[in-house]
C-alpha cells in the first residue's frame, strides 16, 4: 500500500478522482483540523463547524469523478465558506418564517377568539330577547332591530307611547340584570 503522506495535493486529487480511498483518507487527515478551525472561527460553534467540514468531505467523495480541482486547499476552504454562507442565509429565512408564523398565529387566534366570543354573546342576547314576554319582545325588537321611534311603534302596534317606553325600559332592565352577572364573569375570567 502506497504512503500517501508523501504525495502532493495534485497527485492526491488525481488519485481521488480515480476512487482511491487511501488518497481520500490522506486529504481528510491533512486538512481536517485546519478546516475545523476555519469553520469554528466563522461559526463560533464547534459542533456546527464539525457538521460543515464533514459535509465538505462527504461532497468531495461523492463528486470525486466530476471535480475540476486545480488547488485542493483553496477548493476545500471555499467549500467550507460556501456551506457556512448557505447555512446563514437558510437560517435567516427560517427565522423570518418562524417569526412571521408566530405573529400570524397570534393575530389569527386573537381575531378568531374575539369572533367566537362575539358570536356566543350574540346568541345569548338573542336567546334572552326571545325569552321576554311577547308584547315586550315585539316592542323591543321594533326599537332595537328595526330602529323605529317610540311614536312609530305606538302607531304600528296601536298602543300609547308611554306603554312603548315602559316595555323598552322593562326589557332593558331584565336584560341588564341577566347580563350584568354574565359580563362580570367574562371580565373576571378573561382579564
Amino acid at each position: 500500500m502506497p504512503d500517501y503522506t508523501t504525495y502532493s495535493d495534485i497527485e492526491l486529487t488525481d488519485l481521488l478522482k480515480a476512487g482511491k480511498h487511501g488518497a481520500f483518507a490522506e486529504i481528510y487527515n491533512r486538512y481536517i483540523f485546519t478546516l475545523l478551525n476555519h469553520a469554528n472561527n466563522k461559526l463560533y460553534d464547534r459542533e456546527e463547524a464539525k457538521d460543515v467540514v464533514h459535509e465538505v468531505f462527504t461532497m468531495l467523495w461523492s463528486k470525486r469523478g466530476s471535480l475540476q480541482i486545480t488547488n485542493l486547499s483553496g477548493y476545500l476552504y471555499t467549500s467550507v465558506r460556501n456551506i457556512i454562507l448557505n447555512q446563514i442565509a437558510h437560517k435567516s429565512v427560517r427565522d423570518k418564517y418562524i417569526l412571521s408564523m408566530a405573529h400570524f398565529s397570534e393575530q389569527g387566534s386573537i381575531k378568531t377568539d374575539h369572533l367566537i366570543r362575539e358570536h356566543q354573546l350574540s346568541e345569548l342576547i338573542e336567546k334572552e330577547i326571545a325569552a321576554l314576554p311577547v308584547k315586550m319582545r315585539n316592542v323591543f325588537e321594533l326599537n332595537r332591530k328595526k330602529h323605529l321611534s317610540h311614536r312609530e311603534i305606538s302607531i304600528e302596534l296601536n298602543i300609547s307611547e308611554q306603554t312603548v317606553s315602559k316595555h323598552i325600559t322593562n326589557a332593558l332592565r331584565i336584560l341588564r340584570t341577566k347580563f350584568g352577572l354574565y359580563l362580570y364573569l367574562c371580565w373576571f375570567f378573561h382579564r
